[in-house]
């Protein structure tokens, strides 16, 4: 769409974090393209940058971009227009509370898009768990509706403040937020049109400092702003929650029954067919026909990294679940699949209950196989006990993980990396680590 001519021209705007991700880089070269003079800021270096560095070089810019790596200084969160605010920075951060006193707006790419995006329908999907799946299952049923749709916000190497670019009026834009995007969403008093909230778990509370209710209340940023004729859809799990209760008037509620029963969904899991009853209402809201979101449904295979089926080795059948961060996604795997798994898991302790997954490892699993970092030692040092009866291997990286694996495995068994646990010590970030095993499983085929 035409954003207003030279509304980013000539602006003073700090990028807070240029990331390894690419979505900062778009950002970036939108903005560089648009006009704006831009200081990119990041506490990374520029050794470990160097892969978006790279990305950045050759831009026809009317003004250099000005690189300030491995530190933030207080100097360039003065005496800017914006501040474009990456995902993750700390509540408590001195540096936007610097740009607040200085009353510099505080913006984020997927709700800048969003207020500046007029005509566009926004379509925004939360959720502890099932946040991606549903993102992509509505964008997938859109697209064979023939509509014209942008899949954003926590979309990997995805801009969404570029979509600017090319969407107009008319256009939808299916956003994946999580609660940190959220937060741009608060700062902008703005919620999507149609806003999904598929479940509320614990999870980051290292991050809000133990407290659920902040976690929540940037959330709640989905629908906390919306007007008349917008709606919530919400799943079931989160119906009992009171602070849903004040929207009942516009909430609907997506109920796994409605799905029918005779469609040939590909995806395992009660909590799959959860995700799918909440793009059915969301969809349905749309005003997208019953054939074509059958059609989209059945065709639809998941998501990379979420239960992804990499198919079968030796008898063995492997699955890539390196989304599941917390102990609840682990056990939302270990049901769908049943029985017979060997669990690859490990990684970085977020201080999260893990008593739910220890309960349920002996019921799924022959054997779990652990990497090392901070949450597999609390698996095998608090409180928590494993079940002796379930064979356990610790390792020191991926690629031993798979080996025992395999080498425990026998013919029909199932194989799923479903970590647990967050990705810090062994791996740059969770993509990274998603990448390394599916590098590892594409080896087998070639042994």
């Amino acid at each position: 769409m035409k954003i207003p001519d030279g509304y980013f021209k000539g602006k003073k705007i700090t990028v807070m974090g240029l990331g390894l991700l690419g979505r900062g880089v778009g950002d970036i070269k939108f903005l560089a393209e648009a006009g704006a003079d831009l200081i990119v800021t990041d506490l990374k270096s520029e050794d470990v940058l160097s892969p978006s560095l790279k990305q950045l070089q050759n831009l026809r810019t009317s003004k250099p971009i000005n690189f300030v790596l491995g530190e933030h200084r207080l100097e360039d969160f003065r005496n800017r227009d914006f501040i474009l605010k990456a995902a993750g920075v700390p509540l408590d951060s001195v540096y936007i509370t610097e740009a607040k006193k200085c009353w510099i707006p505080i913006k984020m790419s997927a709700s800048w898009f969003a207020e500046l995006a007029e005509g566009v329908k926004i379509v925004g999907v939360t959720g502890t768990r099932g946040k991606s799946t549903t993102t992509v299952l509505i964008y997938e049923i859109l697209k064979k509706a023939g509509r014209q749709v942008f899949l954003g916000g926590n979309i990997r190497g995805v801009s969404t403040l570029a979509f600017l670019n090319e969407a107009k009026p008319g256009d939808i834009a299916v956003l994946e937020l999580d609660s940190w995007q959220l937060q741009g969403f608060g700062e902008a008093e703005f919620s999507p049109q149609v806003a999904v909230f598929t479940t509320f778990l614990d999870d980051h509370l290292n991050y809000y400092k133990g407290d659920r209710d902040m976690y929540f209340e940037d959330k709640a940023n989905i629908f906390k702003y919306q007007k008349k004729g917008d709606v919530l859809v919400v799943s079931e799990m989160v119906t009992e929650d009171a602070r849903f209760r004040i929207h009942d008037s516009r909430m609907k509620i997506a109920k796994k029954e409605e799905v029918p029963k005779d469609w040939k969904i590909q995806i395992p899991g009660e909590h799959n067919l959860s995700n799918i009853a909440c793009a059915f209402e969301a969809v349905k809201v749309l005003g997208v026909p019953l054939a074509t979101i059958k059609e989209a449904v059945e065709e639809f295979k998941g998501v990379e990294g979420r239960l992804q089926d990499l198919g079968i080795f030796d008898g063995v059948r492997i699955y890539n679940d390196n989304n599941a961060t917390t102990p609840d996604a682990t056990v939302a795997a270990l049901k769908a699949l049943n029985k017979n798994i060997i669990l690859i898991c490990g990684g970085s302790d977020k201080g999260l209950d893990m008593t739910a997954l220890v309960t349920e490892i002996p019921k799924h699993c022959k054997a779990i196989v652990l990497l090392s970092g901070s949450g597999s030692l609390s698996l095998l040092t608090t409180h928590y006990s494993l079940p002796t009866k379930v064979e356990m291997k610790e390792v020191a990286n991926l690629g031993q993980a798979l080996d025992a694996s395999l080498r425990l495995a026998a013919k029909g068994d199932i194989i799923i990396f479903s970590p647990a646990f967050a990705s810090f010590g062994l791996f740059k970030n969770e993509y990274d680590r998603n990448d390394q095993f599916l590098e590892l499983v594409e080896k087998l085929k070639n042994r």
